[in-house]
Order: structure tokens, then sequence, then C-alpha cells
């Protein structure tokens, strides 16, 4: 076995179904080893940067490790862009890039670039194979730490020499234990029943649950705790379809692209929750406004994001499945928290809403903050959060998300993502409404 072989291998081992990408002199043997194993599909693109996306809208499908593999040089430099929103949108991806022969690296000869270096700002971690007998333990790395904590892509670099150089033996590792590596899941005791109490003691609370919710699968948590506390829901754009549209806690999206009522909701909370979310600047304008008006709650499982764009109150580090389930047990044993809060998802919602109408961007918010800098439209996403929720509905959706994107450079990328989930369900059109991509559950792409 070489190093090629040992490589679609160990991405069977992993479970990896599918392969995007773009074949050039540096990764042919791996290429061709593919042809030794059909069950691994493969999708040929037409330049590198869409093997990234499609690989990313494979991942945001089937909560599974997208996989896209191409060649050296400029091959690796076209899939920065895709490796860069992977990591942006904290989406599991592993990239796979040919590279010139080992002992040439270096001197810059033909088709060579520093690709791990290239994209190391933006990525959770990469590594340059250097002997191909560590192929099987490299690849069970990057999965390992592409899915877990807070997802994103890892690149492997893999010199042509390394994938036609034959291996001792093929030694697949059962567990990974990376030193450094330890992702906090569960959250603090302590801290937890400080965050009950913050609940139970406030009067508007609100919860803000973004993409981080959907990486943790904690969907089902995230309504059982809304609804037991009878606290209303906003979300973000990577948090769109966490509930249905028609969910009486559903506030809907916030932000630039937002609706007005869920921005009127936040603004007037006191105290705003915030779960997988890192408060993002589209997202909330003016994290300073809002944390002199109100305290706040912060769930990530990245300890990074909490306080980098807005300091938190009560910081809690940890998967957000495995807190919601922690706070569910906490709320059972307080008696009032729900008296407390809001008696009922009509009379939440009541007590924040004076109309549905959408109105300027940021209409709601106080004089000065940016309502008279602005004077477009927030775009109507109910539609679109709707279409999601039906597309997640077809066999073999388990963990549909989808990008939303109101700006028309974004709408590429959204049509790849498409793409990307048409490996898993096989029957998606995509088609644009407005300036923002949707997908729709019928038919295939023309």
């Amino acid at each position: 076995m070489n190093g090629a072989q040992a490589l679609i291998e160990s991405l069977k081992r992993e479970g990896a179904d599918h392969i995007f990408g773009y074949a050039g002199a540096t990764i042919c043997p791996a290429v061709d080893a593919l042809r030794e194993a059909p069950e691994i599909g493969y999708t040929l693109v037409r330049t590198e940067q869409n093997a990234g996306h499609m690989a990313s809208g494979y991942a945001r499908v089937s909560g599974k490790v997208g996989v896209c593999m191409v060649t050296s040089g400029p091959g690796a430099t076209n899939l920065i862009t895709g490796i860069a929103t992977a990591y942006m949108d904290s989406i599991p991806m592993v990239a796979i890039t040919g590279q010139v022969p080992s002992h040439l690296l270096g001197r810059d000869i033909f088709q060579e670039v520093d690709i791990t270096g290239a994209v190391a700002p933006f990525s959770k971690h990469s590594y340059l194979v250097k002997d191909p007998n560590q192929i099987p333990r490299i690849v069970r790395e990057a999965f390992h730490i592409a899915s877990t904590g807070r997802p994103g892509p890892v690149l492997i670099d893999i010199p042509i020499d390394i994938q036609e150089q034959t291996l001792k033996s093929f030694d697949w590792p059962e567990e990974v234990s990376i030193r450094g590596y330890k992702p906090s899941v569960k959250g603090n005791d302590l801290q937890i029943k400080r965050v009950v109490e913050a609940i139970g003691k406030a009067r508007q609370p609100i919860i803000c649950a973004g993409g981080g919710v959907f990486l943790a699968h904690a969907e089902e948590e995230l309504r059982q705790f809304a609804k037991a506390t009878g606290i209303p829901v906003v979300t973000t754009m990577m948090g769109l379809s966490l509930l249905p549209t028609e969910h009486p806690l559903n506030m809907g999206m916030i932000g630039a692209h937002g609706n007005n009522t869920a921005n009127k909701a936040l603004v007037k909370s006191d105290l705003l929750i915030m779960i997988g979310t890192r408060v993002a600047d589209r997202a909330i304008v003016s994290p300073d406004e809002i944390q002199k008006r109100m305290a706040n709650i912060h769930i990530d499982v990245d300890p990074a994001e909490i306080g980098k764009n807005m300091q938190s109150t009560l910081p809690l580090v940890g998967n957000a499945k495995v807190i919601l389930q922690q706070l569910m047990e906490r709320v059972r044993q307080v008696d009032n928290v729900a008296e407390v809060t809001f008696v009922s998802a009509d009379e939440a919602k009541a007590k924040f809403l004076e109309g549905r109408e959408h109105q300027g961007l940021y209409a709601n918010l106080p004089d000065g903050v940016i309502r008279d800098r602005l004077s477009v439209h927030v775009a109507d996403l109910e539609r679109f959060t709707e279409t999601v929720d039906a597309v997640r509905a077809l066999p073999g959706v388990a963990n549909y998300r989808a990008e939303g994107k109101v700006a028309e450079g974004f709408v590429t990328a959204s049509l790849l993502f498409c793409v990307g989930a048409m490996a898993i369900t096989g029957s998606i059109e995509a088609g644009l409404n407005h300036n923002y991509a949707i997908i729709i559950s019928k038919g295939v792409i023309d």
C-alpha cells in the first residue's frame, strides 16, 4: 500500500463518502487511488474554489465533515476562499492538497506554494506530511480536530513523492489523543447555577441563538429550554430555522439583514442570553450600547469568542447541547422560573411587540447609534426560513443549514452550497429570490 492508497483508505474509515476536487499533477496519485474506492463519490469542479464551497455545503447538510482535494500551487491557492468561508462559519472540513516533491520544498520550483503557512490565520490546523506511515494518524487527527470543539477546516498537504512511497504497515489509531487539544464540553456547575439565578431575576430576558446551536445538534434542547422558561428567541443569520417560523417564541433574525420585530425585542430586553453566537457586527451593530443597556450571558464552546466583541456578564464555556441540558435540569428544580420570566408565549411576545411591520434598519435603536446614517430597509427572510425548514424535512437531511445572503457577492457561494447539498439529498433545486439564495425541495438543477 502506498501513501495515496493509505489516504483513501483512511478517508473510508472516517466515513467520507464524497470528495469534491480538481485533479492536477501533484495530487494525481490520490485521485488514481480513488478508482479502487467506488463507494466514495467524486465531483469534478471547474475551479478549486468551488470544491471548497461544495464541501462546505455538504457538511452543512449532512452534519459530517466535508472533504475537498486539489493540486498544489494555484490549485491550492484557489481553494483558500472556501477554507476561509468554512473557518468563519465554523464548518467541519478537511482540505487535501498535493505538493511538490518533498526534497524540493523551499526551492520555489514550478507550482510550489507554502499553503500550510498561507491558510494558518483561518484554519484550525494544518499538516505537511513527511512520512507516508503517518498518513492514517494525520487523517484521524484531522477529522477529529475539524469536527470537535468549535468545528472548522483542517488542511493536509501531501507531497507527491510521499503519495507514491510504500508504507511499512497501515496502522489505524482507534483513539485520538492530542496534547493541548481538549475542548470543553460540560459547563461549570457554579456558572450554571448563576445563569439560572440571573434568568429567574430578569423581567424580560431574550435568547439570541446562532449557528453554534446547529453545530452542537442542540436544536431540540433549545426549543425545550425556550418553552420551559417562556423566553422568546431571536437568531443570527447562521441560526435561521432553529425554531419554525410560526413558533410563538420565534422573533426572527436580528441585525442588519434582520427584521424590526427581532431588533425591537433585543433592545427592550433586560437580559441577553447568547448561545452559539459570536456577536458579529452584522448581528449586533453596537455591542457597547447593548452592554450598557442589559446584562448578558454568553454560552460558547470557543473561549476565545467570549468577551472578544462584547464583555460578558456571565461567561459559560462548553457544548451548547450539554449546557442546555444542564440548564434544563436546574430549571426543573426552580418552580418560579417560568412565572418570573413569562407566563405564556403569547404574553411574552406581547410584552415586546407593537406590530410586525418592517421598518428601516435598526429603526428601534436609540438616536445617534446608526439609525440616522441608514435609509435602506430590512429584507424579509421569513419565506427563506420556511424554505429551509421544508428542505430539512427531506429524507436524509438531518441537520440542514443554508446561507441567506442579502448581498449579491455571497449568492455564488450559496449556490455552491446547494451543489454540495445534492451529494446528500440528490434532489435539490437552487434558485434566487430577490438578492438572497434559497433552496427549494423539488426537481434538480437544470
